[in-house]
């Protein structure tokens, strides 16, 4: 009888093993944060990045001092009396047309800026995401998190149980 029982065992040991062999998940992680801060291309972006915004920035620091040269012109003619009230209107009137041009260059600059980023940074994000999921799939991971993020970057392909949820849920 022991032998029986032993046998018994030893057959439910190896399917409770072969079970958890075939169900076993391989999870990886990964910094992403830190993996672009190591890439030599990144670098590159950001020197490229930061040129030309230094670019803009330096023509919207022109339109700012050449704003500032007429404005103390107005306000020293103003106090000395030499502008006439219609004179001082227009003047006023120039000023804030070109305080506008000002504040419109400043919203120009940020979506250029925000533009070139995107022309500079986006082929480096498609190489690393190609690298991730050729990493996942080589290496049997059923999934790849991000731990800068904590998003997920690679997962196998599986079954959308939407409608089983909704089902459940009577939907």
């Amino acid at each position: 009888m022991n032998i029986k029982r032993f046998k018994i065992t030893a057959i439910l040991a190896l399917l409770v093993f072969a079970s958890f062999s075939v169900n076993a998940q391989k999870f990886g992680y990964i910094n992403s944060a830190l993996l672009l801060s190591e890439m030599p291309e990144v670098k590159s972006a950001d020197s490229q990045l930061e040129t030309y915004q230094s670019q803009l920035v330096s023509k919207g620091e022109d339109m700012v001092k050449a704003f500032e040269t007429k404005y103390q012109k107005y306000a020293q003619e103003a106090n000395n009396g030499v502008l006439s009230q219609v004179q001082m209107q227009q003047k006023e009137a120039e000023l804030g047309q070109e305080q506008q041009k000002i504040q419109q260059y400043e919203v120009e600059v940020q979506q250029k800026i925000l533009a070139k980023r995107e022309e500079l940074y986006q082929p480096i994000l498609d190489k690393v995401k190609v690298a991730i999921e050729s990493v996942g799939k080589d290496n049997g991971y059923t999934m790849i998190f991000d731990t800068s993020t904590g998003t997920l970057l690679h997962a196998n392909d599986s079954d959308d149980v939407m409608s089983l949820v909704k089902t459940k849920l009577g939907i």
